[in-house]
């Protein structure tokens, strides 16, 4: 008997991926993806049975939000067993807000999830399109002694396989639209495709699969600027059923010593609302008491976002609070990485 093919599954979410080009009105418009054979032949060259899934709905990548996630993850659920790799098709802007999350909420996961999508339509003369997704599927349908060689939610995007929730989208015009700077590429696509098998998450594999499915949205994200007043940052913190606040700070985690700022966090951190500390710049990590200038965060109890970005902050908050973890052990659960999100 030969050797069964691996069953990959194609998760259409939208985005410019999924797009042709309208020749009479001379827009973009989706097209349908079970056809997507015809579009892309050379899809059949590959070892594997292919199959395709739209969203009830696809829509453009500005419109996602933790509804559409759920929505995805209980495509991945329900197809779980049947299924050995899922690539999901994905507008570029959200990306890595998505990939981040569907990390917190696919627990025990033992099978790729590999995010992709493209700048060009997949109609495109130069489109990148066809590379992006026909390696994406290449890496979800690797296997090692029958089984699969990544085991969490990744990104792929020109030539590079990247941790999903270490991913940032830096570039709207470059086809290398996606970087990952505080952790190594997890594979690299060249003549060969080149695993690099010592950064790829090892997941509990004596654990069962599960979906965490709630999600509390009750956050904000406050990017620090020289000038913020006093009154704009009481208008958030006094938002109705607010639960937690990321504040993204300068460099390594510092930000005015100016007393009504540490006044502010400190009134609400006693309430209740857990204030989470990232650096707003790209690459590098949180250090609190390194300078002065952050030693008051560290002293009133503001937990440390690390090295985190900001995609991977609010999925993994969302995340956590869905989980109604007593006060006492946040902390400590929220500065501990959970998928590789953080070092």
């Amino acid at each position: 008997m030969g050797k069964s093919k691996t069953r990959i599954i194609l998760i259409y979410t939208g985005g410019t991926i999924g797009m042709v080009k309208d020749f009479k009105t001379n827009s973009l418009k989706a097209f349908n993806f079970k056809n997507l054979l015809d579009r892309i032949p050379e899809l059949q060259l590959l070892e594997c049975d292919i199959h395709t899934v739209s969203l009830k709905k696809p829509i453009d990548s500005s419109n996602m939000n933790p509804s559409y996630w759920l929505q995805i993850a209980e495509i991945i659920e329900s197809n779980y067993q049947k299924f050995d790799g899922f690539v999901v098709l994905h507008g570029s802007d959200t990306m890595s807000y998505t990939a981040s999350a569907l990390s917190f909420m696919l627990d025990n996961l033992a099978k790729p999830v590999v995010f992709t999508g493209s700048q060009l339509p997949i109609g495109d003369l130069r489109t990148d399109a066809k590379e992006n997704l026909i390696t994406s599927i290449q890496v979800a349908s690797m296997q090692d002694k029958g089984k699969p060689v990544v085991k969490e939610v990744c990104l792929y995007f020109e030539y590079k396989l990247y941790r999903g929730n270490r991913t940032t989208k830096l570039n709207a015009e470059n086809f290398q639209a996606f970087a990952s700077l505080n952790y190594p590429d997890l594979a690299e696509s060249g003549v060969h495709l080149k695993v690099n098998h010592e950064y790829l998450f090892k997941p509990n594999l004596r654990k069962k699969f599960k979906v965490n499915k709630v999600l509390n949205e009750n956050i904000a994200v406050v990017k620090l600027y020289p000038g913020i007043t006093e009154s704009v940052l009481k208008s958030i913190f006094e938002t109705s059923n607010l639960k937690a606040v990321i504040i993204e700070t300068y460099g390594a985690g510092n930000c005015t010593t100016e007393s009504w700022f540490i006044d502010i966090l400190k009134k609400y951190i006693f309430k209740g609302v857990h204030i989470i500390n990232i650096t707003q710049c790209a690459g590098g990590s949180v250090m609190m008491g390194h300078y002065e200038t952050s030693s008051l965060l560290k002293k009133i109890g503001v937990i440390s976002g690390k090295d985190i970005t900001t995609e991977a902050a609010v999925g993994k908050l969302m995340f956590l609070l869905g989980q109604n973890i007593p006060a006492k052990t946040f902390k400590t659960i929220y500065e501990k990485p959970l998928r590789g999100e953080m070092n």
